[in-house]
């Protein structure tokens, strides 16, 4: 499924200018409102003098920070009870699956049909719970995302009027979903490094042993069970 936050990422553009910033947020509701331009953004004429194009990954920046990693491992685990419970509740509804296989030619009409009626009823229950689930975590992680991307924007805005960029493409979406096909500047590496010294957000510590995740992955989205298709045995 796709993502809200994905959504909202695909069509950001950083201009690096204090009144661009303050359009982009104020046109897409989804975005978090624009900082202070006056406390975060470069003076407007020497962002202007720019004319190098650059690329970053938002979504990758924001999953790379240490603080995202550790808000969004932290709503991983915050969740799992839920995932226990939808599996349980999936564990059930194959079982009566199994027993209507196995047992629905010995059955009477009645006791066939009643089987029948529980299955539906608890498939029907699954479903729903499964997408109040998934939508529940899904807005947990757009909060997260926008809380960080708020305090991104303008250390970007900052960084590209210092290294001389006019423009900044966001390629959380790849071509040709999303607008750049090819760059050879991508600062999301430098933003995230900026990101966490700034943040003062500690890297999240590792288990012995454990290998390193793949830089900016996104999180799973928990509660993602699929119910399986009710299919009862023919009379």
């Amino acid at each position: 499924m796709k993502s809200k936050l994905a959504s909202f990422l695909l069509a950001t553009v950083f201009v690096f200018s204090a009144a661009a910033l303050a359009q982009t947020a104020s046109a897409d509701p989804a975005l978090p409102a624009a900082p202070s331009a006056a406390a975060n953004a470069p003076d407007p004429t020497v962002a202007t003098t720019g004319n190098k194009i650059g690329t970053i990954n938002i979504e990758q920046a924001i999953y790379a920070s240490n603080e995202g990693q550790r808000d969004f491992e932290a709503l991983a685990k915050k969740l799992e009870p839920k995932q226990t419970e939808l599996k349980g509740m999936n564990d059930e509804v194959e079982s009566l699956k199994k027993q209507l296989n196995d047992q629905g030619a010995k059955l009477n009409e009645d006791s066939r049909g009643a089987l029948v009626k529980q299955i539906e009823d608890k498939q029907k229950k699954l479903e729903r719970s499964v997408q109040d689930a998934r939508d529940d975590a899904t807005g947990q992680q757009n909060e997260i995302a926008q809380r960080i991307l708020q305090k991104m924007a303008p250390i970007i805005v900052k960084y590209a009027g210092d290294k001389g960029f006019g423009l900044i493409m966001d390629t959380s979406q790849p071509w040709p979903q999303g607008p750049v096909l090819w760059s050879s500047v991508d600062i999301t590496k430098a933003i995230v490094d900026t990101y966490n010294t700034q943040s003062g957000v500690p890297a999240p510590a590792k288990p012995a042993g454990a290998k390193p995740a793949a830089t900016g992955t996104r999180p799973a989205t928990p509660a993602a069970t699929k119910p399986a298709t009710t299919t009862p045995a023919p009379k």
